[in-house]
């Protein structure tokens, strides 16, 4: 055996550790029960009549309100989320637990949760919906409410995965900086979003995937019209219950939703294998 197999061996052991074998049992009936069901799906694509399920008006309509309203609802949680990963990152311990454990909230809340709760700050009869309502200002079951309720649910994933990042790369180069002269708004742009890029898009990837998948909450808050708030999601939705797009463009668009998840996850991790240590 050369030097090279027998280092080889060693890493694999060393990673393998003292796992009884057979924990791979149900190690694989789980890992069975998260990829079948996908296979299924993409088991049931008419792949002659793909290409037409996806360019279908309705189909585009979906994707396209989809794509659009993901889109600015991840540039305004990179205006309200940046600001907000920084004040958790620099904040003492308690302040930074308490922070953390309301920008979780959305993560464990079911979707038709924050969904009733938006209702209820921006519907007529609450107090917001009131005063917005003198103004001339509707949000319910508007495309602004999509946005909304993208944001809400979309939101804890840039903080989270910044504020990681900022911890991670510490203060150290930033006091260096401040000892060098620099200023705040310098030491931050040159120094500290500068270490923690590789969180920041990760955070931003995540966040998009996440809004334009987003059903729950769009679908209480923002309603089901096509053209306004109809997403991808709640037009596969409808289809399956007998409404709308044919179900062959519901599979299509399932798959089309399947393959961006996939490829936030691969992008996600090119990031942080490119990511300083």
């Amino acid at each position: 055996m050369t030097v090279a197999a027998a280092r080889d061996t060693r890493t694999h052991e060393e990673r393998a550790g003292f796992v009884p074998r057979v924990v791979a049992v149900p190690a694989v009936i789980g890992l069975a029960l998260l990829v079948l069901p996908l296979g299924a799906l993409v088991l049931r694509v008419q792949w002659s009549t793909l290409w037409g399920d996806v360019t279908s008006p309705q189909a585009l309509s979906a994707l396209g309100l989809s794509l659009a309203t993901g889109a600015v609802a991840t540039l305004v949680c990179v205006i309200l989320g940046v600001p907000l990963a920084l004040l958790i990152a620099r904040s003492s311990v308690r302040t930074a637990a308490v922070l953390r454990a309301l920008v979780t909230v959305p993560l464990v809340l079911p979707p038709m949760v924050g969904g009733v709760a938006m209702l209820f700050l921006f519907g007529r009869t609450s107090w917001l919906g009131g005063v917005l309502g003198e103004w001339g200002i509707r949000i319910p079951f508007t495309t602004t409410a999509v946005v909304l309720a993208q944001t809400f649910v979309a939101l804890p994933f840039l903080v989270l995965a910044l504020e990681g990042a900022l911890r991670s790369t510490g203060t150290g180069f930033e006091q260096a900086a401040a000892g060098l002269g620099a200023g705040r708004w310098t030491i931050l742009a040159r120094v500290t979003l500068p270490l923690a890029a590789p969180g920041l898009v990760a955070g931003i990837v995540l966040c998009f995937a996440r809004a334009i998948g987003e059903f729950g909450a769009t679908a209480l808050f923002a309603g089901n019209a096509p053209g306004v708030t109809q997403t991808m999601p709640l037009a596969i939705y409808t289809a399956f219950n007998g409404a709308g797009v044919s179900q062959g463009t519901a599979v299509a668009l399932s798959l089309l939703l399947l393959v961006t998840a996939v490829g936030v996850l691969l992008l996600v991790r090119a990031w942080r294998a490119e990511a300083p240590r």
